[in-house]
């Protein structure tokens, strides 16, 4: 008989679930984030015995199956009462069933019958044959009917009460233990009255058996039950979503579960409280939006790269901002965000320090002529200020120094990979966002500028490995964030931050045509990042990055956590200097006449490069001149007797045309008399009009003097400079200048190839 049974056990083995079906991705704390029902739409949030408060197992063993740890799944004494009680009275008074019983039924549902109440029987016992106690305890309190779509006592715990079955009280606890003898009776949001009427028996019958107080007995009976209807409350539904798939698919991989199968508990590294935040943040912004842009936003801890917050998506529930798709990883146009790491690795290679002389002003790069976001030039300006700045020219112009391939290269390895279009090549463009990347990748990379030059791919999983590179130096590191952070004074290296005591060092983009506006950057113990735009690539006009992505980023940054900051030391490879323009060499070794604007600089590793080649002339910047000490203009003893030479420091040639006329008047940079006109231009292009030396008086009755000129050769766009600022641009080559004080003056012509003209004249009173 016995080898039937073992036979018949063998042939028909329980049901018992590998897992819990269905999945709950859970925060750092545990706290859940996103959940997923199993086929039958159930909700579940796995547990053991050790994760659910004492006071719930004791009440649930006591009043439910106290000879639990002893009997074989069957209680006999119980059978027996529930069976005289059933003759007695004519119907069931109770089930005599234990909690293996129970978990026999959760998992193989059946009539309630004899014939099904003898399978049970036969089921609760091949269940001890099989499992241990705590084995069986844990399947019941995953399978525990709890009302509607709710099972087990910990998402019960979650749904109706708002908190984890580990901080259960007294009266909590013992609700939850009598909700599965009736769930649809019983539940606290619909039928509170008669869920508080039996969760007193459990406390009664607790104090009874002298379980509990009965102090603590009263005290549980004062409270009220009530509670709200269950209902799905997400956070991170993109990054829950994005756990959830990689879940799947590695069980699949592991061909342990079908296609629709899932894991049970997914750990991430989110915070619930930054991400709440995160979220409040995304939500408080989203309206003042067009009704089609979406934002996105990145938190990770700079030493970990644990991701604290995510938010793929403005607002998940609103499908017109296309909520489902997760811009963390969307590939777009960075716009100027890779500038930083340009200045990086151009002071890494040597050939800048942070107050180098770079020129913004117009230039062609093989065709290839960039402007400025403000639609203007500055002149000359130092690496800190550029960048600082964000402006286009100086960056096009040290990336064509570098070499785009280079550049992109670079980024690569230190996991900021470039995306470019199908067969093409990285060209000068990227710097200005022609290539596409993520706000994952770029806040990766930027996690440089808080950790020694060490980017670092963010995780989201505490199991993940770690994964570091090398982006730049540790002394690049420490310039490029001072630079950022507080403006590049080495006079100022560690500033205090604002009011609230919040460092920032950040940067914006904006790519081509409004798409994507950005802002990333690095704070105290956190690197941030948000875009926001479109995800199908609309141009929104009048969004960029300074004026809609970095507030928000402010905004995150100071409502971030004050807890324990990176360590913040200057490097030993990083000293300061001070410096000459327009050489950019050490003013200790440049002769006082020659050092025209005097500027303190971070060097790295007691470099000091010299200003970069000048692209129009291909002598260096200390040449000897010969000028007229009369009319101080340039001349040459070939075609003026009266010629004296001197040695000058020469400005790079676009720049000279942003020089005062009584500027370079000091330096002998004045334009070319009109006796030597054959050196009279350093490009093909001609200044007409105006001669220099010539002196003008206003008309009769007028208090100004309108200048006629014409630009004779040059190419496509021209701008015109008086005094060193621009006047106008466009592809006229004749302009009417407006000038209304006396004195000196100058205009300048600079045509898109970086060819210049200047003639300097002087403008008499009435």
């Amino acid at each position: 008989m016995l080898s039937v049974l073992l036979m018949l056990d063998q042939l028909f083995p329980p049901p018992i679930p590998k897992d819990v079906p269905g999945m709950v991705v859970v925060a750092r704390d545990g706290t859940p984030l996103r959940g997923w029902p199993d086929s039958d739409g159930v909700w579940r949030y796995p547990v053991t015995p050790d994760q659910v408060s004492p006071k719930y197992l004791d009440a649930l063993k006591t009043y439910e199956d106290r000879w639990f740890e002893w009997h074989p799944g069957v209680n006999p004494v119980a059978m027996i009462r529930a069976a005289w009680q059933w003759v007695a009275h004519g119907r069931i008074v109770s089930g005599g069933s234990t909690l293996t019983m129970q978990v026999a039924r959760a998992i193989e549902p059946v009539p309630r019958t004899m014939r099904g109440k003898l399978r049970q029987i036969a089921r609760a016992i091949q269940l001890e044959m099989r499992l241990s106690k705590k084995e069986i305890l844990t399947l019941y309190l995953n399978h525990a009917p709890m009302g509607g779509i709710v099972e087990g006592v910990e998402m019960a715990s979650r749904s109706y009460l708002g908190k984890s079955a580990q901080t259960l009280s007294s009266a909590e606890a013992a609700l939850l233990v009598v909700l599965p003898q009736a769930p649809s009776r019983l539940r606290p949001d619909r039928h509170p009255e008669m869920a508080q009427q039996s969760r007193d028996k459990v406390l009664r019958r607790m104090a009874e058996l002298k379980h509990w107080t009965a102090a603590e007995v009263d005290d549980a009976l004062i409270e009220k039950v009530g509670a709200n209807p269950p209902r799905v409350s997400w956070l991170a539904p993109l990054a829950a979503e994005r756990l959830h798939q990689a879940a799947r698919a590695e069980a699949r991989q592991r061909a342990k579960r079908s296609s629709g199968a899932a894991i049970g508990i997914v750990r991430s590294t989110l915070d619930r409280e930054i991400q709440t935040t995160l979220e409040r943040m995304l939500s408080d912004k989203v309206n003042q939006l067009p009704r089609f842009v979406s934002m996105a936003a990145l938190v990770v801890d700079s030493k970990t790269m644990e991701v604290l917050g995510y938010a793929g998506s403005a607002d998940f529930s609103d499908p017109r901002r296309f909520s489902h798709v997760d811009m963390v990883r969307g590939i777009r146009s960075p716009g100027s965000t890779l500038k930083p790491f340009l200045y990086a690795m151009a002071l890494d290679d040597g050939i800048i320090h942070s107050e180098s002389l770079l020129a913004d002003t117009p230039q062609s790069f093989g065709g290839y002529d960039p402007g400025n976001f403000q639609a203007n030039f500055s002149g000359p300006v130092s690496v800190s200020e550029a960048l600082q700045r964000s402006l286009n020219v100086p960056a096009v112009d040290l990336l064509d120094r570098i070499g785009p391939i280079r550049f992109t290269a670079r980024l690569s390895s230190a996991g900021l990979r470039l995306r470019l279009p199908k067969d093409a090549s990285p060209n000068l463009s990227v710097i200005l966002g022609g290539a596409g990347t993520s706000l994952e990748e770029l806040v990766g990379a930027y996690r440089s500028l808080a950790m020694k030059g060490m980017a670092g791919v963010p995780r989201i999983t505490p199991d993940a490995p770690l994964k570091e590179s090398r982006m730049m130096s540790e002394g690049a590191a420490f310039i490029i964030r001072n630079i950022l952070e507080a403006g590049g004074h080495p006079d100022q290296p560690f500033v205090e931050g604002d009011a609230s005591g919040v460092h920032l060092a950040w940067k914006t983009g904006t790519s081509y045509g409004f798409r994507d506006a950005w802002a990333v950057g690095v704070s105290g113990r956190y690197t941030m990042g948000v875009w926001i735009g479109r995800p199908d690539g609309t141009p929104n006009p009048g969004f960029f990055g300074a004026n809609i992505a970095a507030p928000l980023l402010h905004q995150i940054a100071y409502a971030m956590p004050r807890g324990e900051s990176l360590p913040r030391e200057m490097p030993k490879e990083v000293t300061t200097a001070q410096i000459c323009w327009p050489l950019g060499v050490a003013a200790s070794l440049t002769k006082a006449e020659h050092c025209h604007v005097k500027r303190s600089a971070w060097v790295l590793r007691d470099t000091i490069p010299p200003t970069l080649p000048d692209r129009l002339r291909g002598r260096g910047l200390i040449e000897s001149i010969w000028m007229n000490p009369q009319t101080q203009l340039r001349t040459m003893p070939n075609c003026d007797a009266n010629a004296e030479q001197r040695e000058v420091a020469r400005w790079p040639a676009l720049l000279e045309a942003w020089l005062t006329p009584a500027r370079k008047q000091e330096l002998g940079l004045l334009a070319w008399s009109a006796d030597c006109p054959q050196v009279n231009s350093v490009g093909s292009i001609r200044l007409m009009g105006v001669k220099s030396g010539s002196r003008l008086r206003p008309a009769p009755g007028q208090n100004s003097v309108n200048v006629s000129v014409d630009a004779v050769g040059g190419t496509g766009q021209h701008y015109w400079l008086l005094d060193g600022k621009q006047n106008a641009a466009g592809i006229k080559k004749r302009q009417t200048i407006h000038i209304t004080d006396a004195g000196s003056h100058s205009i300048t012509v600079i045509d898109a190839a970086g060819h210049v003209d200047s003639v300097t004249f002087s403008v008499d009173r009435k």
